[in-house]
């Protein structure tokens, strides 16, 4: 079956968000367009490094422009966007690669999110293109994809977003400094006693 490729440029959202609670969350990367919704699910930890790689991409498309990209420094406040994910909720496909690149022709950050693929290959890459279509070829017998094209405020708003989702999880044991559980917390610090 060919590849499916769920093209967004410039969506109306894209955002990450969960759904479950904190130690059981499930973490989805949405986008959302004209009516149409594609999400796709990862993990917490590569939710957390693309939104520290968005940034970082982000931060040295300005650094290069001499600060003439149009780059917000931060996310601007009136773009942020705390709405739950939309709703009907389907699952895509798993993430495994993810892929970033700054398209310096027309100002925005592209970013691909591919499908597991059947070798189990998840990994994450990085690609600083001055034209971000060189830096991803397209196969069509390759996994299925994601790919959103975002303006430098939005993409700093979608980083501000996930990073804050990360944060908010479980507390950390003030001992041990790992997730305490809502049960109670088997702590190492404790010689096994619940904290």
């Amino acid at each position: 079956m060919p590849r499916q490729v769920h093209f967004y440029d410039q969506p109306e959202r894209f955002v990450v968000g969960t759904v479950g609670q904190p130690g059981a969350r499930a973490f989805f990367l949405q986008a959302s367009a004209r009516g149409r919704i594609t999400s796709v699910l990862l993990e917490k930890a590569q939710v957390a490094a693309l939104a520290e790689r968005v940034d970082q991409v982000l931060d040295e498309a300005l650094r290069r422009s001499g600060g003439s990209a149009a780059i917000p420094a931060v996310a601007p406040a009136e773009l942020a966007d705390s709405a739950p994910l939309d709703l009907p909720l389907e699952e895509e496909f798993r993430v495994g690669t993810m892929a970033l690149a700054w398209d310096g022709v027309d100002e925005c950050l592209v970013v691909e999110a591919q499908a597991v693929t059947e070798d189990g290959g998840a990994e994450e890459y990085e690609e600083n293109a001055e034209d971000a279509a060189d830096a991803f070829e397209d196969d069509e017998n390759g996994p299925d994809m994601l790919r959103v094209r975002l303006s430098g405020a939005m993409a700093r708003v979608f980083a501000k977003r996930a990073l804050d989702l990360v944060a908010a999880g479980r507390k950390p044991c003030p001992f041990c400094n790992l997730p305490l559980d809502p049960e109670g917390h088997l702590c190492p610090r404790a010689n096994g006693y619940r904290r």
